[in-house]
């Protein structure tokens, strides 16, 4: 027990090095928790989240390594994760200003169906190939193959609950009254920015290596 303790450390303190770092994920829940509503931000996070657990899935099959030493595999991973950030970039590009009199509707209420929102934060992270290559590290570096599958579930439980923790809390930030309130103002810039951003992070996961 004291080795998979010490495993669960270890592999908590990279993962969550990892989460907080800026990234495709972090950009679509900020970017839905300003331009949308806490609700909305919140169930960007809880897809991410789950999206983990795709990762983990495949690590524990082994299918991870498989992808990792294909090319093709890999590249059908890369370009559709990078092509549907540029789409969400795109959609954001053409952002248009708004009324006062939208503003204020849109701060009285906003409905965006909760699988929108979910489905969002669950392919930015499921597509994301450098997830792949960290969970390959993850299973191959840090996890003793011999740990049993129970406990390596375990830990990629552990780690959708600290991706969960972490980006409801950057819903939370993002989606205070007075940072949404000043954001409405200026929405479709703060949208075109955004969109920027994603593009950007698009085009370097289209250019990622395996290495």
């Amino acid at each position: 027990m004291t080795v998979f303790l010490a495993q669960f450390v270890t592999i908590a303190v990279v993962h969550l090095l990892a989460v907080v770092s800026p990234g495709p994920d972090f950009a679509m829940v900020a970017r839905n928790s300003m331009l949308y509503s806490r609700k909305v931000g919140v169930h960007t996070a809880i897809g991410i989240a789950v999206g983990i657990l795709v990762h983990v899935a495949y690590s524990l099959l082994g299918i991870s390594f498989i992808i990792a030493q294909s090319i093709i595999l890999f590249s059908i991973i890369k370009y559709i994760g990078a092509g549907y950030l540029l789409y969400i970039g795109y959609k954001s590009l053409r952002a248009q200003p708004v009324s006062d009199t939208e503003v204020i509707a849109q701060e009285e209420v906003v409905t965006v169906p909760f699988w929108n929102s979910f489905k969002t934060g669950f392919l930015t992270n499921a597509l994301n190939p450098k997830a792949t290559l960290f969970f390959l590290a993850l299973f191959t570096q840090i996890i003793d193959p011999a740990t049993p599958k129970m406990i390596q579930l375990a830990y990629g439980i552990e780690m959708m609950m600290i991706t969960l923790v972490w980006f409801v809390l950057v819903a939370l930030f993002f989606s205070n009254a007075h940072i949404r309130t000043r954001i409405k103002k200026v929405q479709h810039y703060v949208e075109r920015f955004t969109g920027v951003v994603l593009i950007a992070l698009g085009i370097k996961v289209a250019l990622a290596g395996r290495e």
